[in-house]
C-alpha cells in the first residue's frame, strides 16, 4: 500500500520553525494523548480498592500488565505501518482504540473488564504517542531533535499531570464513576477530530532527511534495537527499567498512600506532580542531551529517580511524597528524552520510525515486567519492601546505561 498523501506544504522543509503550525497542532494532540491515560493514573488504582474490593497486589497490577502488553505491540507495528500507509492514518487508528475506554470505564462490572480495557488503552497510546513522535522527528530534522522529543514530552506529560490532578478532585466531589470520566471522553472525542481534520502527514518531511538510506526489514531493526546494536539494545534495556518502576507508582503507590489515610485529592496530587514535573523539565533536559550528549542525562537521571523512589518510602504525610514525586519527575524528565533522542540519532533514514517503534516497545514491557516484580515483590516483603526493590535495580540500570550507550550523538545504523 502506498503511502497516505495527505495535504502537505508544496516544499517541505525540516526545522521546527519552518514546520510551526503542524509541530504546534502536533504538541497540542500529544497533550490530549497523554490526559487520556493520565485519569488511569489516579482512578484506576482506586477502582481496584474501592469498588472491586481487590486484596492481591498481583491481582490490583495486572491491568498495567495489560496496558504494557498492548503498548508495547502497539509501538512495534507503529512505525511499520507509519511507513506502509503514512503517520497520520495510524494517528487517527489510535484514537479510535481510544474512545471507547473511558465509556467502558463507566459501567465496567468487574475487574477483568477494567484489564480488557487497559488493552485497547495500550493500543491508542502506543499508536498515537508513536506518531507524534515519528512526526516531531521527521519535522525537526536532525539539529533539534532533542529539543522536539523535549517538547512533545514535555505536552504529554504535563496533561498526564493535569489529568490526574483534575481527575482526583472530580472523584472527591463526584464520586469514581461516571461523572471524572466524562473528562475522558471529551478528551478522546477532540483528539479524533483535531487529527482528522488538522494534521497533515509528515512523510515528505521524512523523506528529506539527509541520512536518507534503504529501509531495512523489520526483523533486522527488531534484531539491532534489541541486542546487536549496543546503543539502541542499551536505550531499550534503560526504558524498560524506567516504565518498571513507573508501573509500581502507578499501581501500588496510590494503594500505599490510601492504607495511610491519605485523601483521593491528596492521592491525585501526588500522582500529578510527578509527570507535571516529567512533562516540564524535559523542555530544558530534551534541549540538554542535544548540547551534550544523552548517555549523562539518561545515566544520571536513572540514579536521581532511584533516590526519589526512596523518599517516596521514607516520607511521611503529603508535603513529603509531593516533593519526592517532583525529584522522581525530574529524574525521569533527564532520562526519557535523551533515551529516545540517542535511538534517532543512531538510527538512520528510512529505518528510524521502525528503530523508534521498537525501542519504544522494549520501553512499554517495562510496564509488563514491573507489574509482574511489583506484585511478586509486594507479596513477599510488602508495598514498602517492593519499592526498595524497585529502586535497587533502577539504580543498577543507571550504571549499565553510563556504560553502554555511546558518548555523543553519532548516527551508524545503515
Amino acid at each position: 500500500m502506498k503511502s497516505e498523501r495527505s495535504p502537505a506544504p508544496a516544499v517541505a522543509r525540516v526545522g521546527i520553525r519552518n514546520n510551526l503550525k503542524q509541530f504546534g497542532l502536533l504538541v497540542a494532540v500529544n497533550g490530549l494523548v497523554g490526559a487520556l491515560v493520565g485519569q488511569e493514573r489516579t482512578l484506576v488504582p482506586l477502582f481496584g480498592e474501592r469498588i472491586f474490593g481487590l486484596s492481591s497486589a498481583a491481582a490490583a497490577v495486572a491491568f498495567v500488565a495489560s496496558f504494557g502488553v498492548a503498548k508495547a505491540a502497539a509501538n512495534l507495528a507503529a512505525g511499520a505501518l507509519a511507513d506502509r500507509v503514512g503517520r497520520r492514518r495510524v494517528l487517527i487508528l489510535g484514537w479510535v482504540f481510544g474512545l471507547p475506554v473511558p465509556i467502558g470505564l463507566m459501567v465496567a462490572p468487574n475487574w477483568q473488564w477494567v484489564i480488557a480495557l487497559n488493552v485497547l488503552l495500550g493500543i491508542n497510546q502506543g499508536l498515537t504517542w508513536s506518531m507524534t513522535v515519528i512526526m516531531k522527528i521527521d519535522l525537526a530534522g536532525p539539529a533539534r531533535r532533542g529539543l522536539a522529543l523535549g517538547i512533545n514530552e514535555f505536552a504529554g506529560y504535563v496533561a498526564v499531570a493535569a489529568s490526574a490532578m483534575g481527575s482526583g478532585l472530580l472523584a472527591e466531589h463526584f464520586g469514581l464513576r461516571p461523572e471524572p470520566l466524562l473528562l475522558g471522553v471529551a478528551i478522546a472525542c477532540m483528539g479524533l477530530a483535531a487529527t482528522v481534520f488538522l494534521i497533515e502527514d509528515t512523510a515528505p518531511h521524512a523523506r528529506l532527511d539527509p541520512d536518507e538510506t534503504p529501509s531495512l526489514s523489520v526483523g533486522a531493526v527488531v534484531r539491532l534495537g534489541s541486542y546487536a546494536d549496543r546503543t539502541l539494545a542499551a536505550a531499550g534495556r534503560t526504558g524498560l527499567i524506567n516504565n518498571a518502576n513507573d508501573a509500581y507508582v502507578w499501581a501500588l503507590l496510590p494503594v500505599l498512600l490510601l492504607s495511610e489515610g491519605l485523601r483521593a485529592a491528596d492521592i491525585g496530587l501526588i500522582a500529578g506532580v510527578y509527570p507535571a514535573v516529567w512533562g516540564v523539565a524535559q523542555l530544558g533536559t530534551g534541549a540538554l542531551s542535544d548540547r551534550f550528549g544523552r548517555r549523562g542525562p539518561a545515566a544520571i537521571g536513572m540514579v536521581v529517580q532511584a533516590t526519589a523512589l526512596l523518599w517516596l518510602l521514607l516520607g511521611n504525610g503529603v508535603a513529603p511524597r509531593v516533593a519526592a514525586a517532583a525529584v522522581l519527575g525530574l529524574g525521569t524528565a533527564l532520562t526519557y528524552p535523551a533515551l529516545l533522542a540517542a535511538v534517532a540519532d543512531t538510527a538512520k533514514g528510512a529505518s528510524r520510525a521502525s528503530a523508534v517503534g521498537v525501542y519504544r516497545a522494549w520501553r512499554d514491557l517495562g510496564y509488563v515486567a514491573g507489574a509482574l516484580f511489583s506484585g511478586v515483590t509486594a507479596s513477599a516483603f510488602g508495598l514498602r519492601g517492593a519499592l526498595v526493590c524497585i529502586a535497587a535495580v533502577t539504580a543498577a540500570s543507571g550504571w549499565d546505561a553510563w556504560r553502554h550507550l555511546r558518548p555523543g550523538n553519532a548516527q551508524v545504523v545503515a
